[in-house]
């Protein structure tokens, strides 16, 4: 009897003691470490803290600072600033970026129609004009800027050749301060509407065929469901397109710089903000007032990008 009992007792001290009803132990897997997200996200952190944090807390630095004639800087703390409010240089720049920007808004409104007519249903060749819009978006800048002067040229210009064709007199489009920033705003509507028209058809292939045939049943036409269907539902989209755009022109330079030049008469007109970054830090060799420069026009952007997110709950429509 003994012998059984002892081992009814070793037997009852190897099982496990039930626990509590009230409390559950969290078996940790062997995998579930934090040290495997940081390594998931390590590279981007990394990434992002060397080419972008980094960078923007360096400019900051050097906006404080003046370069010598051979090197070095020399801590000068707000006077770059106040210089740089001083600038009536600085007004000029911020008009032309302005105008630019208002300008290049206007290819939405354009590249929603043209994906809404690529949409249409049974359009032969959809392919082949979706490959036609985006091509400008991969060429070179260089090639665009080429082939554009060639078309902008008031003495051989393509454009001025189609006008005089019917009776209207051209100009020489890039020299005229009057309408050198317009015709540089054309082509950047023009190179950047390739993407937009992508954005803008994915959009338009996520909105439902229910929606669209209830509204037939309801005795809606094609304008009323464009204006009152499709474009709801791809505010999203367009308001993707709107932010991207808006920090796009407000950083605009490759145009200006290789369509143009720097001994063009219409240059005081067409300037902008980055434009004059270029001649304070590159031609000038002045660091530290380009970044200063620099810094305005990140503080710019920053608050342009929240104005539109504050503005989007008005306008946005999301499923």
């Amino acid at each position: 009897m003994s012998v059984v009992a002892s081992r009814e007792g070793t037997s009852a001290e190897r099982m496990p003691r039930a626990s509590s009803p009230g409390i559950r132990r969290r078996r940790r897997s062997p995998g579930a470490s934090p040290w495997w997200a940081l390594v998931f996200i390590g590279p981007t952190a990394l990434g992002i803290t060397v080419f972008y944090l980094w960078p923007t807390v360096r400019t900051l630095i050097i906006s404080f600072t003046k370069s010598g004639p051979f090197g070095g800087a020399e801590w000068v703390g707000a006077e770059n600033y106040v210089r740089l409010f001083q600038d009536p240089e600085l007004i000029g720049a911020l008009r032309n970026t302005a105008i630019y920007t208002v300008i290049a808004l206007i290819g939405i409104p354009l590249a929603v129609g043209i994906a809404a007519l690529l949409n249409t249903t049974g359009l032969k060749g959809r392919s082949a004009y979706r490959t036609l819009y985006f091509i400008p978006v991969v060429t070179m800048p260089a090639a665009i800027a080429l082939v554009w002067r060639m078309i902008y040229n008031g003495d051989y210009g393509v454009l001025n050749a189609a006008l005089a064709a019917v009776g209207i007199d051209g100009r020489s489009w890039l020299t005229d301060p009057s309408t050198a920033l317009v015709a540089i705003a054309v082509v950047g509507i023009w190179a950047g509407l390739g993407t937009n028209i992508v954005i803008f058809l994915a959009g338009l292939q996520g909105i439902p065929d229910t929606i669209m045939e209830a509204a037939d049943l309801d005795g809606a036409g094609p304008v009323r469901k464009f204006f009152s269907i499709t474009i709801p539902l791809l505010s999203p989209s367009i308001f993707f397109v709107s932010v991207i755009s808006v920090i796009g022109a407000l950083q605009v330079f490759d145009l200006i710089y290789m369509m143009l030049g720097r001994s063009n008469p219409a240059m005081p007109n067409t300037r902008t903000v980055v434009y004059l970054f270029y001649e304070a830090g590159f031609l000038d060799n002045d660091r530290g007032y380009a970044a200063a420069i620099a810094f305005l026009l990140l503080v710019i952007i920053l608050v342009l990008t929240v104005v539109q997110f504050r503005l989007q709950k008005k306008w946005v429509h999301y499923e």
